[in-house]
């Protein structure tokens, strides 16, 4: 199900998804890496965000990825298919999270009350002098360090920067609430860190070379199981 050395790059970055999803769908089933590799770092920042174990957040995103490709059929092209993806991994997520015991959610509407990070305060000095990986680091522990609500958001919005309504969508939740949940997770993070670290932001979180070729692997590996099997 390879399709490296088969496909033009130039040819195949030009589809949407949306062809590649029709393609798929019609039996040309090898096009399924075509977005896996374009979502593979999304995908992955956003599970961590929320399961915030690497091994796991790998994991999380190989059974979104079987998931969707058995539910192509479900994707009515009423959002972005990537808002579609987004979601199922989320859900996928989340609901490792609720098996494990460990649902973080806070209710948006209560008022009152100071919120923490759950991270050891660090006492970073602001001025000092730091790398970008060193600043990517900080990032990173920043924003995993946030309530699980509030780290979803911040990963979607400030690392991904996807829109408003495009995290409200992958999260389903309200536009209003995904501002609200960026206000209150910058609150909690210190404000001089986003600021440093900058555009350098989505390279604290990478997802490339072996990790990336090891999910597509494991995931056809399944989805070959899964016709052998007649799932």
């Amino acid at each position: 199900m390879e399709i490296s050395g088969i496909l033009e790059r130039a040819k195949t970055e030009r589809w949407t998804d949306e062809e590649v999803v029709k393609r798929v769908k019609a039996g040309e089933t090898a096009l399924y890496e075509i977005i896996m590799r374009r979502y593979n770092q999304r995908l992955y920042r956003v599970s961590l965000a929320i399961v915030r174990d690497r091994s796991e957040a790998e994991d999380v995103i190989q059974d979104a990825y079987v998931r969707a490709y058995r539910h192509l059929d479900q994707f009515e092209e009423r959002a972005p298919f990537s808002a579609w993806l987004t979601r199922i991994t989320v859900n996928e997520a989340l609901a490792r999270v609720r098996k494990q015991g460990r649902n973080e959610q806070l209710n948006e509407t209560e008022a009152g009350g100071e919120l923490h990070m759950k991270i050891a305060d660090t006492a970073l000095d602001p001025e000092q002098s730091a790398s970008r990986t060193e600043l990517g680091a900080l990032l990173e522990e920043a924003v995993l360090g946030l309530p699980e609500q509030y780290r979803a958001v911040v990963m979607l919005r400030d690392v991904e920067e996807m829109s408003t309504s495009e995290t409200a969508s992958a999260l389903e939740i309200s536009e209003e609430n995904v501002k609200v949940r960026l206000h209150r997770g910058h609150a909690m993070m210190r404000g001089w860190l986003l600021a440093r670290v900058g555009t350098s932001g989505a390279e604290a979180f990478p997802f490339m070379g072996v990790r990336c070729d090891r999910v597509v692997r494991s995931v056809f590996e399944r989805l070959e199981a899964g016709n052998s099997a007649g799932i």
